[in-house]
């Protein structure tokens, strides 16, 4: 059975630990850190908060993951810049030192899992959509290119590198991790999926649980979250069309056994009830597991 997760991002505004603890209280098994400016930095660490985090974590029985997708932390003016798909190396380089970081993190943290995504492409193209021209070889050699560096210091450490498609980036579909695994050859065996489950309503892979069932052999992380109307905004759950019961039955049909990580980044001006609120309906839909 998997573990139910809330990620950081949705507690922006609450101290790391006090998060652990809230989280732990509620009955979450899992959390899911986005390392950013207000949560172990990971361009400033501070390496006693990491050492408290894993402490912390363990004695209260709660699984770890790493999530990389801050917003700011890199550059203050622009979203999610650098990205891997940038024009000049050195901008790329930025990108690539601090996804090892965040593995390095991981692993000192005793987290299994360290979530990634492609960022988007200059222009915005995207690689992986169903039709229009095809996207530049050259974009995807960028992509392979950086992440090579960042399997192999995931597998240094003994993380698991997962590979979040995003909508508006680069790899926004299942369809484009399966083609990077394709790209990066036997690089890729080590790389698995971050499945956003509200991301499949944005993108029309649907229904949810058949993609989940197909997927699951690359499946180890999994995002939970809802979506209205394929606007790619996260929502809490019953708010949007995703069949959160059949979304649940599928990971459990399948076995899966990683976290599922509620995913609700705009609410953190109520973290601690959204937080709350999520649980029970996440639990509601298990039929009270």
């Amino acid at each position: 059975m998997f573990r139910l997760a809330y990620n950081t991002n949705g507690l922006a505004h609450h101290r790391l630990l006090d998060a652990l603890r809230l989280l732990a209280d509620l009955g979450y098994e899992g959390v899911a850190i986005t390392p950013d400016v207000g949560q172990l930095d990971p361009l400033q660490l501070d390496r006693g908060l990491v050492d408290d985090t894993r402490r912390w974590a363990e004695e209260l029985g709660l699984e770890l993951a790493i999530e990389t997708g801050a917003r700011f932390v890199l550059d203050p003016r622009r979203k999610h810049f650098p990205t891997l798909l940038e024009h000049a190396p050195a901008d790329r380089e930025r990108r690539v030192s601090m996804l090892k970081a965040c593995v390095d993190l991981a692993a000192d943290l005793g987290a299994p899992i360290c979530s990634i995504w492609s960022g988007a492409a200059p222009g915005a193209v995207v690689g992986d959509r169903r039709d229009g021209p095809r996207a530049p070889d050259e974009l995807w050699q960028r992509l392979c290119d950086g992440l090579r560096p960042v399997l192999e210091r995931a597998h240094e450490r003994g993380v698991t590198l997962a590979f979040e498609p995003e909508p508006g980036m680069f790899v926004e579909r299942p369809a484009g991790y399966l083609e990077l695994l394709e790209r990066l050859g036997r690089d890729g065996d080590e790389l698995g999926l971050t499945l956003d489950v509200g991301h499949l309503l944005v993108t029309g892979d649907l229904p949810v649980p058949d993609q989940i069932r197909a997927l699951r052999p690359r499946l180890v992380h999994v995002h939970l979250d809802d979506i209205r109307a394929g606007v790619h905004e996260h929502m809490m759950f019953g708010l949007g069309d995703l069949d959160l019961r059949g979304t649940l039955a599928a990971l459990v049909e399948t076995g899966f056994d990683g976290l599922a990580a509620v995913e609700l980044s705009r609410d953190s001006h109520r973290g601690a009830a959204a937080a709350e609120e999520a649980l029970g309906k996440l639990r509601a839909a298990l039929g009270g597991r």
